[in-house]
């Protein structure tokens, strides 16, 4: 076992930072380099920015934790597989990228981490390319992104993990992802397998909808764009229905939590709303019974 995990270890540790990141962390260093080089270049490149891209290969703290996880008989497990970071002044990008470990369904396994990854690298590309132009422009702006994952959910059959970005750029705005995985079966859930037909769509806006006049009858200050609600706001932003692959996930308890973005169907106030729905109210269009439990 030992052995296999040296293997395993030194894979991860040789994996090689994007070229397309590389190419833009240069960039940004050569924006900022003196023409005068030696120690004083090499000081003043690192007060000008602070630009770390760490991953597997460059993470000893990331390497032990790998070499502690058992080869044989492992849970399916998320875990962090890389870090992109960049600082200076007021601009800022964290962005922490999830792998999921443990699959047997490695078509799977290695198509959600490829996502992850590719989703990660875009995020800080384009954030790289907007600072540089904002910065010519405005240097005393202020601009970040800060992107991770959370685990809801992670039990003998379901993990479910959410992915976050939160953009600040004046104001901030938020989105969340998630992926829900059968571990005993090796599936990935999506919103429409979980049901028989379409029906399932009106089923849950209904009952939303019913949610969002209570919440805002129960909690002073609570404000959804719903109709009967006493907000003012044009019919067409009125929150009609879900989409079929709405945003959700499965929670400890064995219930279906759907997720709306911010300003999705309420003010920024509202955050990133969720939902959970009653096992009752669908319980006669659900395709299989194994996820969810009834009340």
């Amino acid at each position: 076992m030992k052995e296999k995990m040296e293997k395993m270890k030194q894979k991860y540790m040789d994996i090689p930072i994007p070229q397309e990141l590389n190419f833009v962390v240069q960039q940004a260093i050569r924006k900022h380099r003196p023409k005068r080089s030696g120690r004083k270049w090499a000081a003043g490149a690192a007060a000008a920015a602070l630009v770390f891209v760490a991953g597997l290969n460059t993470s000893q703290a990331f390497a032990d934790t790998l070499s502690e996880v058992p080869v044989l008989g492992e849970l399916v497990k998320v875990l962090t597989f890389r870090t992109y970071h960049y600082e200076d002044k007021g601009f800022q990008a964290n962005v922490e990228v999830p792998a999921i470990t443990n699959m047997d369904n490695k078509e799977l396994q290695e198509s959600l981490n490829s996502k992850y990854l590719e989703e990660s690298k875009q995020l800080y590309t384009s954030f790289m390319a907007d600072m540089e132009k904002i910065k010519a422009e405005h240097p005393d702006a202020h601009m970040g992104v800060d992107s991770g994952f959370v685990v809801k959910t992670d039990n003998e059959q379901i993990l479910s993990v959410g992915r976050y970005v939160v953009n600040i750029a004046g104001s901030s705005s938020t989105t969340f992802q998630y992926d829900t995985i059968d571990k005993k079966n090796q599936l990935l859930i999506t919103l429409p397998s979980l049901f028989k037909d379409d029906r399932y769509i009106n089923l849950i806006t209904a009952n939303i909808k019913e949610q969002m006049l209570q919440r805002m009858k129960d909690q002073p200050g609570t404000m959804f764009w719903v109709e009967g609600g006493s907000q003012q706001v044009p019919n067409m932003e009125l929150f009609k229905s879900i989409k079929k692959d709405q945003t959700f996930y499965i929670n400890p308890q064995g219930k279906l939590v759907i997720v709306f973005q911010k300003y999705e169907v309420g003010p920024g106030v509202m955050g990133v709303p969720e939902f959970v729905i009653p096992t009752s109210v669908i319980q006669d269009d659900l395709s299989t019974h194994a996820y969810l439990t009834s009340e």
